[in-house]
């Protein structure tokens, strides 16, 4: 070879058919330097392209280290708005309900004025896993705090709760809600205070056809109880939610229609109460006592006698027990006991005033597991269903 390339002789001879059609505007020296130089801009251009290449790989990898540190700083740049401090002295309530989400208190927060944006709340809540343990209650806070002291506020109950909350369970005699009541750590009551509430019916705002008696018509569920409530307070709570239950069913008409007293129905579904815990039974329990009602047969309900002698825990009745002279003894005496013997909750009285249709006369548990209960017209039928029960109680030693 005489040192030059094969595609510089190429060049050569395109550039001689250049010469014959007399496009060369420049001398052959000159054309094959002005290659050379395009060539080495060519391969200068390539290197330039990969070092920024380079230079925009590292550029972004350093973004990506970086991204938390930079996170924090965009947001001190474009800080949510906030207040400083505790607050003014100006309060409002604030409701935060069950499952609700920190996005949510956060809105919640700024529409009541509490904090500045429901955004800088949002992010001292992600900031603080204490966040998690804000409870469903209503709250006494401060207008115009900083999400921070809003958020420690949430967080200290005994500070910011207006309300704690009492619950009645379903079925309970005024003397076991007294015990619930005056154990209760929300309703924070003195000594006796419960008891002596109970004993005062004219303070309670009984029904005018309670014959002055609460038991009965404190209905069952879970009440919200304001800071410094006294045991008036709690009980009358639950005595208007019986008046609302009771308004709502139409108890006194709907009575009245089927030639009830209102207060004997709340009698019947106080006893459907006690007999039995499972709802689709309820109305089938009130058909069986009002049969027997309307043929003068005793009721003999175990209930009744529980109520006379307390609780036992069991389903049976001793027959020193049935023996028991009282007005309450539906062994001993027909019709009904002369008052309710718990406090049914709306479920129950609404099954008092609405019976199933059906002959029944008897009724029995037979598995106290599931609750499952039979019903039967005759006496033998009955007997069947007892002798169940008492298979059961047999194979499971202890629970009758």
């Amino acid at each position: 070879m005489n040192g030059t390339s094969v595609n510089e002789d190429r060049d050569d001879q395109t550039d001689d058919f250049r010469d014959n059609l007399g496009l060369r505007p420049e001398s052959r020296v000159e054309r094959r330097a002005n290659r050379r130089k395009t060539r080495a801009r060519r391969g200068f251009g390539c290197f330039a392209g990969l070092v920024s290449l380079l230079v925009v790989g590292a550029l972004v990898a350093g973004l990506a280290v970086g991204f938390d540190k930079g996170r924090d700083a965009l947001e001190k740049v474009f800080a949510a708005p906030d207040y400083e401090g505790t607050g003014s002295s100006e309060t409002v309530t604030v409701e935060i309900a069950a499952g609700q989400s920190s996005q949510s208190i956060a809105d919640t927060l700024e529409k009541k004025g509490v904090v500045k944006s429901a955004k800088a709340f949002e992010r001292v809540a992600r900031d603080d896993p204490r966040s998690k343990k804000i409870q469903a209650n209503l709250y006494t806070l401060h207008k115009q705090m900083s999400s921070k002291a809003a958020l420690e506020l949430l967080l200290d109950t005994a500070k910011s709760v207006l309300v704690t909350r009492f619950t009645i369970p379903p079925a309970r005699t005024k003397a076991e809600i007294v015990n619930l009541l005056q154990k209760s750590k929300a309703a924070k009551l003195p000594p006796g205070a419960a008891q002596i509430a109970m004993s005062k019916p004219a303070q309670l705002k009984l029904p005018s056809w309670a014959k002055n008696n609460p038991e009965g018509f404190l209905l069952p569920g879970t009440y919200d109880i304001p800071k410094d409530a006294n045991a008036y307070t709690v009980l009358r709570l639950s005595t208007a939610g019986f008046a609302k239950a009771a308004a709502d069913l139409q108890l006194v008409q709907k009575a009245n229609r089927k030639h009830l007293d209102p207060y004997q129905a709340v009698i019947v579904a106080s006893i459907i109460g006690a007999e039995t815990n499972r709802k689709e039974d309820y109305a089938k329990v009130a058909r069986v006592i009002y049969n027997r009602l309307a043929v003068g047969q005793k009721l003999q309900m175990d209930s009744t006698i529980h109520y006379i002698v307390g609780r036992t825990g069991g389903v049976y009745t001793s027959k020193e027990q049935r023996e028991t002279e009282s007005p309450y003894n539906t062994y001993l005496h027909e019709g009904l006991p002369p008052t309710p013997i718990n406090s049914p909750d709306k479920d129950m009285l609404r099954a008092a005033i609405n019976p199933a249709t059906g002959t029944w006369k008897y009724f029995t548990l037979v598995d106290l597991d599931t609750g499952e209960t039979r019903f039967a017209t005759t006496g033998d039928e009955h007997q069947k269903n007892v002798d169940l029960l008492t298979a059961w109680c047999k194979a499971h030693t202890g629970r009758c």
